[in-house]
């Protein structure tokens, strides 16, 4: 059998599907990661095709993919809307392991971001509202008065999500995984597919 096919297992879980053996990282992440196992760094490109990367919360997973919420003004949130292609990294220090995803961006609906957005504490909400994301920010002053006005402004009402403020999904066509192994003989699988809705294959890599 070649090395190719889905029939080669991975020799911590025995999963031949990478979300599924994702989510199994991911709850015993839950179990002894002591803060954030949801943190993920998430790479864009810029126009001139600088890369750019920082931390995010995935908040949602499923065969669709890995969603995350921010400001579409943001930084990342024009590079994404620009470019459509994303990469994210897991690394789970307590656990020693890592998950590489590189794939496709695109939008959350807008009921799936009102939704997240709703199920936020009102301060976060508020802050959607006040800060201008990535933008220069003349003193610390100038975020206070901005998060007392919106304060103040939906202080008897609903906060509504911000047209600016929604989710992106990304959607992968590789999955790395990876865990530590003496002496840096560490354990590397690599499952990729041509396009999406296609079949993951799976390869082993040397470490």
């Amino acid at each position: 059998m070649n090395d190719h096919t889905l029939e080669l297992k991975n020799n911590d879980t025995g999963e031949d599907n990478p979300l599924t053996m994702f989510e199994d990282w991911l709850a015993l992440a839950h179990d002894q990661e002591p803060n954030d196992p949801s943190a993920m760094s998430l790479a864009s490109v810029d126009k001139d095709g600088l890369p750019n990367v920082r931390m995010v919360l995935m908040r949602r997973h499923d065969e669709r993919g890995f969603v995350f919420f921010t400001n579409f003004e943001s930084q990342k949130g024009v590079e994404l809307l620009s470019q459509k292609k994303a990469a994210a990294c897991f690394h789970w220090k307590s656990i020693r392991k890592s998950v590489r995803i590189r794939g496709l961006v695109d939008v959350v609906s807008d009921e799936e971001a009102d939704e997240y957005f709703h199920s936020r504490p009102m301060g976060s909400r508020i802050g959607a509202w006040a800060s201008k994301q990535s933008r220069v920010l003349e003193n610390r002053f100038a975020l206070e008065k901005q998060v007392a006005k919106y304060t103040a402004k939906f202080a008897l009402s609903k906060i509504p999500r911000p047209d600016y403020w929604s989710g992106f999904r990304i959607k992968p066509l590789s999955i790395e995984f990876w865990s530590d192994g003496k002496f840096r003989l560490h354990d590397r699988s690599k499952f990729e597919r041509a396009d999406l809705g296609q079949p993951w294959t799976l390869s082993r890599l040397y470490p």
